[in-house]
């Protein structure tokens, strides 16, 4: 009986290092992603004008 819970124990051990693991990656892409797409810029927005415009299509 002993060894089948120093068994789960360490099952129990291991479950926790990954998780800590897939956390700490999760946590270090979060971070990249934060920097690469922190860098990029967003222009103002189109204006859209009021009324519609026919644009004309020469089609030869």
């Amino acid at each position: 009986m002993e060894v089948l819970m120093a068994h789960a124990e360490e099952v129990i051990e291991r479950a926790h290092s990954v998780v800590a693991a897939l956390r700490k990656k999760r946590e270090r892409e979060a971070e990249r992603r934060r920097e690469v797409f922190g860098r990029i810029d967003v222009g103002k927005p189109l204006r859209m004008p009021n009324r519609g415009i026919q644009l004309r299509l020469k089609l030869q």
